[in-house]
C-alpha cells in the first residue's frame, strides 16, 4: 500500500488527522514550519518513500508531511477548497464516525465541508458534531463588522493560557501568527501563515484609530533602528489591551510605542496596525 500510494500519487491530498505537522525536511527532527488541521486540502510537490512535499491550499505554506497522515483525492469536489459551510469554533470538538462510532478530536478553525444540521462530510465518510462547537454565521455576518470585532475577540480569549509552540495551530500549542490565523478563520478570513506575511494584507491604520480585532505587528524592542524585522502579532482588544502568544495566549498592556510589562519594560516595538473587516 506504501509503495502504491507512492507511485501513484494523486495531485491533491488531505490530511486525514486531527493535526499533522509540515516540516522543513522530510525528518521526525526537522524544524515545525507549520499544522494541518483535520480536512485540509494541499498539493503534492514532490514524494520521497516516507514523506510527501505538499502545498496547503488554505494558506500556501510548503513543506514535508508523514505519508501516513494523507488520504490522495481524484479532484476536489469531494472536499472544500473554498470557504465551508462550518468551522469550528470551540477550542476542541469532538466528532462522531456515524458508521463506526470511532472518535475525531476537531480544533478551532477546522472547516467542516457538506454541514448541515450537526453533520459534516470529509473523505466519504459522514460526522456528527455538537452544533454548539460550530459557527454557521461567518457568511452572514460579512458587512456588519461590529459584531465580526466581537466575535473576534471572544474567539480571541477562548485560547487564552494556551502554551506557545513554534508552528503551532491549536489550543495544546500555538504561535502568534497561527493564533492570529486561526482566530480570524472561524469568521471565514484567511490570513497568511506568520507574520511577516500577514502584514502585507488589510488596511493599514493608525494606532489612534484602531479597533477590537485589529493585529498589531511587532519587531524586538532591542532592534536595529534602521531596519524592521516583523517578529510578532497580536490582536487589539481595545487601545490598551492586547491579546496575543508570547510563552502563551495571554493579554499585556500596549500603547503607541509597543507592548509593556507590568513593570513598564517594553518588550515588543509597534510596527503597523492592520484591519481586515
Amino acid at each position: 500500500m506504501h509503495s502504491k500510494f507512492i507511485n501513484h500519487m494523486k495531485q491533491f491530498v488531505v490530511n486525514r488527522c486531527t493535526i499533522t505537522p509540515v516540516r522543513q525536511a522530510p525528518s521526525e527532527g526537522s524544524e515545525q514550519l507549520t499544522q494541518l488541521l483535520f480536512g485540509e486540502e494541499c498539493e503534492v510537490l514532490d514524494c520521497l518513500p516516507r514523506w510527501t512535499k505538499i502545498r496547503s491550499l488554505v494558506d500556501g505554506q510548503e513543506g514535508w508531511v508523514d505519508f501516513k497522515m494523507l488520504s490522495p483525492v481524484h479532484d476536489l469536489s469531494s472536499v472544500a477548497c473554498d470557504l465551508p459551510s462550518a468551522v469550528v469554533a470551540s477550542p476542541i470538538a469532538i466528532a462522531t464516525d456515524m458508521e463506526t462510532g470511532e472518535e475525531l478530536m476537531l480544533t478551532l478553525g477546522t472547516r467542516l465541508p457538506n454541514y448541515m444540521h450537526g453533520t459534516f462530510e470529509v473523505l466519504n465518510k459522514k460526522y456528527i458534531v455538537n452544533p454548539i462547537s460550530v459557527n454557521t454565521d461567518y457568511l452572514q455576518l460579512e458587512g456588519q463588522p461590529h459584531l465580526q470585532r466581537s466575535n473576534l475577540v471572544t474567539i480571541a480569549q477562548s485560547l487564552l493560557n494556551a502554551p506557545y509552540l513554534w508552528g503551532g495551530k491549536n489550543a495544546m500549542g500555538i504561535d502568534c501568527s497561527g493564533f492570529t490565523q486561526v482566530v480570524y478563520g472561524v469568521l471565514g478570513i484567511n490570513l497568511l501563515r506568520n507574520a511577516r506575511e500577514q502584514i502585507t494584507q488589510g488596511k493599514l491604520v493608525s494606532f489612534s484609530e484602531a479597533q477590537p480585532g485589529d493585529l498589531a505587528f511587532f519587531d524586538h524592542a532591542d532592534r536595529d533602528p534602521n531596519a524592521t524585522n516583523i517578529s510578532h502579532v497580536g490582536l487589539l482588544l481595545d487601545n490598551k489591551k492586547i491579546i496575543h502568544c508570547s510563552g502563551c495566549v495571554h493579554v499585556d498592556d500596549i500603547d503607541e510605542l509597543g507592548i509593556h510589562l507590568p513593570d513598564g519594560e517594553l518588550t515588543h516595538h509597534l510596527v503597523q496596525i492592520k484591519r481586515y473587516l
